[in-house]
């Protein structure tokens, strides 16, 4: 019976973890809860009966897993949403806060078969997550069912445990939030497969940043582009701002220099994005920085989210630079961390 269920079971693990981190906006409280969900779907194995199926049952157990630990902990949250934009002005402190991650592709389709429902950019992308975080845990729920995994408002109300007006309420108010909260142009974006455009642009933002250029930059972003940089609560609103944080950083006569970056393509969120890797003044080897993630349009990047507490093993990346002396890119084509 044991090895029978845990065979039934892990084939839904990818899902279930995609799942959790919609509710939860983190790639490791996402595993912690995939783990949570089997743990009580073996427990309650005996209880069963198989009116429903086994992938609607897990979904069940891991949604009210997650609504436990959401009834417990403050939403996760991105820079620009704790306060005004600000100008670069020197040092800068990380703020201890529950920071919205992001989720590598290469994890989103770790596991997957051909026959796996595709995990589709609108649902996953940092702007969705970001706007999700907003709503209450119930509403949250509602919408993920209802929206994203197609159940119908009797299924939800009955997860819920409550009535179908009050599901269907509560499917309503999150929809409003989300209108509200999310991009205007979100439906301009990129979607799918990047095109060559996309691909050209971020190889040139790759070339500008290890060339330490930020007039080179410049030219890649839209005058209204924005950047965060958790766990920094500092953000920027547009080009001019981060242009000059970046010939702050980038400047090699400057105080706050920073040093110097190898970047490699790869996707998070279904979005565009750079692995990073950083040469600190006085060193010798190019260490893991972070990851961040590009929002593109009309050949323009509108929005950079740098994120430094991803970890390489998540891209399936190596902790210092391969070669690590060299002083160029190792040639590639852009990838998914793998």
């Amino acid at each position: 019976m044991g090895q029978d269920f845990e065979a039934l079971v892990e084939r839904h693990r990818r899902e279930i973890q995609v799942h959790c981190y919609r509710m939860l906006g983190s790639p490791a409280d996402a595993e912690d809860l995939t783990q949570e969900t089997f743990l009580r779907a073996w427990k309650g194995r005996d209880g069963f009966e198989g009116r429903a199926s086994v992938r609607t049952w897990l979904y069940r157990i891991a949604t009210n897993a997650c609504l436990d630990v959401l009834a417990r902990r403050p939403r996760r949250v991105l820079p620009d949403q704790l306060g005004p934009p600000g100008e670069p002005v020197g040092p800068i402190e990380a703020a201890d806060l529950p920071w919205l991650e992001p989720y590598p592709d290469r994890l989103l389709d770790h596991g997957a078969t051909p026959d796996d429902t595709v995990v589709e950019r609108e649902t996953i992308e940092l702007a969705y997550l970001a706007a999700v975080q907003y709503l209450p845990p119930r509403q949250r729920a509602a919408l993920v069912l209802r929206d994203v995994l197609g159940w119908s408002a009797k299924e939800t109300a009955a997860l819920l445990e409550t009535s179908v007006a009050s599901a269907n309420s509560a499917l309503q108010r999150a929809r409003a939030t989300l209108r509200e909260r999310l991009p205007a142009r979100r439906t301009e974006w990129t979607v799918g497969e990047p095109t060559a455009g996309e691909t050209a642009l971020l190889k040139r933002f790759i070339a500008a940043y290890e060339a330490g250029d930020p007039a080179a930059v410049a030219r890649l972003l839209h005058e209204d582009a924005q950047a965060i940089m958790p766990p920094y609560t500092l953000w920027f609103a547009n080009r001019a701002s981060i242009v000059q944080a970046l010939t702050l950083s980038l400047d090699p006569a400057s105080p706050e220099c920073v040093g110097r970056f190898r970047m490699r393509p790869v996707y998070a969120n279904r979005q565009p994005a750079v692995a990073t890797y950083l040469r600190r003044p006085e060193e010798h080897d190019y260490r893991w920085f972070g990851a961040t993630l590009l929002t593109i349009e009309d050949g323009a990047i509108t929005a950079m989210a740098a994120f430094e507490s991803v970890t390489a093993a998540a891209f399936g990346l190596p902790e210092t630079w391969p070669g690590a002396h060299d002083d160029h890119m190792p040639a590639g084509k852009m990838q998914s961390g793998a």
